[in-house]
């Protein structure tokens, strides 16, 4: 990324990572669209309340307003008194931190012009007050894909979703993935069976386990929670099941619980599994220790690494949501995923799992042996840029020799001169090759036509 970040956790990309970036963006948007997702723009703020309603992120908002608002009236020397503000949190207005809640919000303010199931797709920023380190920034792009419908939502989207990630992931140039899956219902219905009725602070402490270690979950699960010891190794023998085929059935099986709830989710889980392990073998596991955060997830959940890159933690993520969105006695149930676009960019610069073959978008620069030819050089650019080759033009006459040299300092592959005569010639400054051409005819080799993203 730019070398030089004067504000810790909002980067800024040189040119040549933009254009790895947006080949990122463009494949992942080619991918949705294939699969009959429509892309959507949420605003950037929501309210407190609206942001609020779900999960335990509120030390993490970014709250915004006009500034005399926020510190307060003037006291009485003219400086802000921030003792007098006051937050409405039905009022005051907040960065989102992710996309699936503005996304809630979103279908039941349209729900009269959307048709059901609604498939969305959505490349955005988002902003979260979290200590900045590799993979996590407080301004960062994301890329989701949720499906919505209204009443009840089939279950197979769950394993569609799956599937689709799965071929997402195949187009960029990146490590093999790993796709991750899980079912809360599963887990919910096994802590209830072993007597935890807490499943959900269960679950937000297991989904710690690979930041602390099985030893101090156990000691959260016992002191936070009220588990006994038993209890507690129970909900971790759970957690350490991982399996890349449907035998995990059989090994929750035989842990000995019963519970309703986690036969829901045993079955749920087997068909997703069943179904990407034929699509996709070897990348997609069972694993029964992951949970998600987030309170909005009610079944299937997933988290995704780079095979190979485990420590930098899950790229994409996501689950299904039965009640996120709701409008009077109408629910909007959903299953959706979000790649986390900024926190694979930073492992691809930090460790050059990809580059581009040129810094600019640019394949020839015109160059000027007098400045009377610019008029005649924007012409030949002109039609260049009709067949889609991206053309700069040089501004002010000088050497070829300089102007060569510019070219290459920005990665352009061709110089285009003007004959005195008006024909024209067109140099590979790579090879030296120097050959006639017609601009109404000409094309670069397909390989530079534009930059190209390599792993």
């Amino acid at each position: 990324m730019a070398r030089t970040q004067s504000l810790s956790g909002f980067p800024e990309l040189l040119p040549e990572e933009r254009l790895i970036e947006l080949h990122l963006i463009d494949s992942l948007r080619r991918t949705f669209e294939l699969h009959g997702f429509s892309s959507i723009e949420t605003r950037s703020v929501e309210t407190l309340d609206q942001l609020l309603r779900k999960g335990d992120i509120d030390k993490e908002v970014y709250a915004v307003g006009r500034l005399q608002a926020l510190l307060g009236d003037q006291g009485s020397n003219g400086t802000p008194d921030a003792a007098s503000a006051k937050i409405d949190p039905k009022k005051q207005l907040a960065l989102h931190f992710d996309l699936t809640v503005p996304f809630s919000r979103y279908v039941t303010d349209n729900a009269g012009h959307l048709t059901f199931p609604f498939r969305r797709f959505q490349i955005q920023k988002a902003w979260r007050g979290e200590r900045p380190q590799e993979g996590r920034e407080r301004e960062f792009l994301q890329a989701d894909i949720d499906i919505i419908g209204e009443g009840t939502l089939p279950f197979i989207h769950d394993v569609e979703l799956a599937l689709i990630v799965l071929e997402a992931f195949g187009k960029l140039p990146l490590p093999p993935v790993k796709l991750r899956v899980n079912n809360r219902k599963l887990a919910q219905g096994y802590y209830e069976g072993i007597g935890l009725a807490d499943s959900e602070g269960v679950l937000r402490v297991i989904d710690k386990l690979e930041k602390i270690g099985p030893e101090k979950v156990k000691e959260a699960l016992e002191t936070e929670l009220g588990a006994s010891a038993e209890q507690a190794d129970a909900a971790l023998a759970l957690a350490s099941i991982e399996t890349e085929d449907t035998s995990f059935v059989d090994k929750v099986r035989a842990l000995g619980v019963t519970n309703e709830k986690l036969e829901e989710g045993l079955a749920e889980l087997e068909q997703v599994i069943a179904a990407a392990v034929q699509a996709a073998p070897g990348k997609v596991v069972a694993d029964l220790s992951i949970a998600r955060g987030l309170d909005y997830y009610t079944g299937t959940v997933y988290e995704t690494q780079l095979v190979g890159h485990e420590e930098l933690g899950s790229v994409c993520s996501g689950g299904r949501y039965e009640s996120l969105a709701r409008k009077g006695n109408r629910t909007f149930p959903g299953v959706g995923l979000s790649i986390g676009v900024s926190r694979i960019m930073a492992r691809v610069l930090a460790q050059n799992l990809a580059k581009a073959s040129r810094s600019v978008p640019t394949a020839v620069y015109v160059a000027l042996a007098n400045d009377e030819q610019w008029g005649r050089a924007q012409d030949i650019a002109a039609q260049l840029r009709a067949r889609d080759i991206a053309v700069e033009v040089g501004a002010t006459a000088s050497k070829f020799g300089k102007q060569i040299k510019y070219a290459d300092n920005r990665g352009i592959p061709f110089v285009w001169f003007i004959g005195e005569d008006g024909t024209s010639e067109v140099k590979d400054i790579r090879s030296g090759e120097q050959v006639s051409a017609d601009p109404a005819t000409w094309e670069p080799p397909q390989a530079d036509r534009n930059p190209r993203i390599t792993s």
